[in-house]
């Protein structure tokens, strides 16, 4: 065992110890980070606007904030982005992660002095309980990848902008630097395409043993690495034992993995976005990921299925229950006030709070008031591709309303690594596994308002060409699982 490896595991321990005391105090662990998010904020523009000199407890705060998205927090925001200190939160912050609008144009997410810290222990951390969990820590020894957008930052008002996986590049600790790749130069190419030929380059001679980023683009990587030696991953890289992943399921994309590999690497899940790093996989043995309460983030929760109505009810972390699909809400040290990110979670788990991504709010298709999110299409499409050769490369979903014939249906527009043997049995598999988990589905396929689902196959790169011609090719940048429209799906080239 070396020192570092050795040094991983003394360390976990004593992270394990500091975790285990947050968590086994969920209510009182968020009742103190709400506490000193209000007393923070205070004398800032928006606290003074909202009276949290007034403000004694959650109910108070529910009552004095409402729910918001970036559109609605916009006009404190461009304040921000225009140079104005003390508004969000004291100060001025350290950096914008800039990210992608649908309706907003680019996107100016604050970090803080105060936020900035979080993101880099949660991703540490979550290592560290892997360590901690396994006892496997020689990976520390080998090369590490993180495929991430360009560290090269612009300037804002005197505030540095960029990415957030490239203003993170800048905090990677110097004891991970010798082993890190690809290099600064690297890192620093743009055209994602260009990007990934040069990682591969730089890589496939190396003792790879952690490769972390989103799946869709490590998929990429992986099948030009597998071209370029002719032989599987975990061959060219026999250490690779690994990997880290965030922002999407794992799961429809793991068949291709383990067939580009040759073999089944180890897995971390990270649930980070630029609004804050939430929760990480602290299991291998446990569904779900912990959800970091003690990270500078206070969260509230509101069921799904009641969001859009009028005043829906705000829950706190001890009023959730297991099984509810809930909007999540956030208030963070980087001024983010009753913030609605988008994203739906739901609890697996209440000792300690672990969750599952389900989707995004706003991506569901429910053109026939069916209302199929994310997490349910990914579980469908898993089980129908269980005991076969099947493998899928990328998936969307979206309704077709005015078909040239027959019943209304949902369209399943899907790039396959390897086509099933029978495309209408693997399509009604799909449909079936989804009739099980939406009963208002399964009453409009019962009732015939619509027919069972139709696959149509894109063609091989279809998804990457669609992204590119979009401008959204690599980084951070995901593809939709579900849309209400046909938005995505009448651009896409199918075979």
């Amino acid at each position: 065992m070396s020192l570092k490896s050795f040094a991983a595991k003394l360390f976990a321990s004593i992270i394990h110890k500091k975790t285990q005391k947050w968590a086994s105090n969920p209510v009182e662990t968020q009742q103190r980070v709400f506490k000193s998010l209000i007393a923070q904020a205070k004398d800032t523009a928006f606290g003074k606007d909202h009276k949290f000199n007034q403000i004694k407890d959650f109910r108070d705060f529910a009552k004095q904030v409402p729910v918001r998205d970036y559109e609605a927090l916009r006009n404190y925001i461009d304040r921000v982005v225009a140079g104005e200190s003390n508004v969000l939160w004291k100060g001025l912050p350290i950096y914008f992660a800039k990210t992608s609008g649908t309706t907003s144009g680019a996107k100016y997410i604050p970090l803080t002095k105060e936020s900035m810290p979080y993101h880099i222990e949660a991703a540490r951390n979550a290592i560290l309980a892997y360590i901690h969990e396994t006892g496997k820590a020689d990976f520390v020894d080998g090369k590490m990848i993180f495929l991430q957008g360009s560290p090269i930052l612009d300037e804002k008002n005197g505030i540095k902008l960029g990415r957030l996986s490239g203003i993170v590049a800048h905090y990677v600790p110097a004891y991970l630097q010798k082993n890190r790749l690809p290099s600064w130069e690297t890192n620093c190419i743009e055209d994602w395409e260009t990007k990934v030929d040069a990682v591969v380059k730089e890589t496939m001679d190396e003792d790879m043993s952690v490769i972390s980023g989103i799946p869709s683009w490590v998929q990429m990587y992986f099948e030009k690495l597998k071209e370029k030696k002719n032989k599987p991953v975990g061959e060219i890289f026999k250490n690779f034992n690994l990997f880290i992943y965030g922002g999407v399921n794992f799961e429809p994309y793991r068949a291709k993995f383990e067939q580009l590999i040759g073999r089944r690497v180890p897995s971390i899940e990270l649930f980070p976005a630029s609004e804050g790093f939430f929760a990480y996989q602290d299991s291998q043995k446990e569904e779900g990921l912990l959800l970091l309460l003690n990270a500078g983030i206070f969260y509230e929760f509101i069921k799904a299925d009641e969001f859009y109505t009028e005043n829906p009810k705000r829950y706190t972390i001890g009023e959730v229950e297991l099984g509810v699909n809930y909007v999540l809400i956030l208030s963070t040290n980087a001024g983010l006030w009753g913030y609605n990110i988008g994203d739906t979670v739901r609890f697996v788990n209440l000792n300690p709070y672990r969750i599952v991504v389900s989707g995004r709010i706003k991506h569901y298709t429910s053109a026939f008031g069916e209302h199929v999110i994310g997490k349910e299409v990914e579980t469908a499409i898993q089980e129908a591709m269980e005991g076969t050769d099947v493998e899928v490369n990328e998936f969307t979903v979206a309704p077709q309303t005015t078909p040239s014939e027959g019943l209304p249906y949902h369209e399943w527009l899907i790039e396959f690594g390897n086509k099933p043997k029978d495309m209408e049995a693997f399509s009604l598999k799909i449909d079936q596994a989804l009739r099980k988990q939406n009963v208002y589905y399964d009453d409009l396929i019962v009732g015939k308002v619509l027919r069972t689902l139709v696959i149509s196959p894109v063609k091989t790169g279809g998804f990457q060409d669609y992204m590119k011609s979009i401008g959204k090719l690599g980084g951070q940048n995901k593809l939709p699982r579900l849309s209400n429209d046909r938005n995505i799906a009448d651009k896409l080239d199918l075979e």
